[in-house]
């Protein structure tokens, strides 16, 4: 069983996509994955937010095996392969059958770093969860949890472990090809554990 506080509900999933994003800053991923824990801080997320979204695997409404996941219900999660090498991690949001999610790209370790370093093959503090091929490496996170409950599977997300307000810079999304300008990238301000610089713009 995980340790930590209790997950978020799969009604904090059942909403815009955009405020999920915004609100997941903060919050704790946390794994139970071949027997060890491992726990961090989300501090990077994107928003994809349906079939209107360009960028998004569900663009167009076009259901495949490899996304198939991504049109399920909320609060479950979206695992999927990039470059033939790499696994990343979504949460699904909104309503069963409508393909949105939110992609989580960085998280400050928490717990379980020895496993992390283990995992990654690195010692470097910094580069065992900047990105998010990275944190699924760290994490134990691969394709096998594709489509498990965010609330009761072994990888799930708990709510903030302080409650004063993050503060949350806002700018594209990183890597893709498609609605570049976008503003759907979030980031905790300041935070020194994110993939990449963060935005230049601002967000309250």
């Amino acid at each position: 069983m995980i340790t930590g506080g209790a997950p978020l509900p799969e009604g904090f999933y059942a909403r815009d996509t955009v405020g999920v994003a915004r609100a997941l800053l903060g919050c704790i991923l946390e794994s139970h994955v071949g027997g060890e824990h491992t726990a961090g801080r989300i501090v990077e997320v994107e928003a994809y937010v349906g079939p209107h979204d360009p960028a998004a695997h569900g663009y167009g409404n076009k259901m495949t095996k490899r996304n198939e996941r991504l049109f399920g219900p909320p609060a479950t999660s979206y695992v999927y392969f990039i470059y033939g090498m790499h696994w990343c991690f979504n949460a699904v949001t909104e309503r069963d059958g409508y393909p949105a999610a939110v992609l989580v790209r960085a998280l400050e370790p928490l717990e379980g770093m020895t496993t992390m370093m283990r995992r990654r093959r690195v010692g470097d503090l910094w580069r065992l969860c900047s990105g998010p091929a990275r944190l699924c490496e760290a994490l134990g996170i691969t394709g096998s949890l594709d489509g498990t409950s965010l609330v009761q599977g072994p990888v799930r997300i708990a709510g903030p472990r302080r409650s004063r307000r993050v503060a949350i810079d806002v700018g594209p999304r990183i890597g893709i090809s498609r609605a570049r300008s976008w503003p759907l990238r979030f980031v905790v301000r300041g935070s020194p554990w994110l993939s990449c610089p963060g935005p230049k713009e601002k967000g309250a």
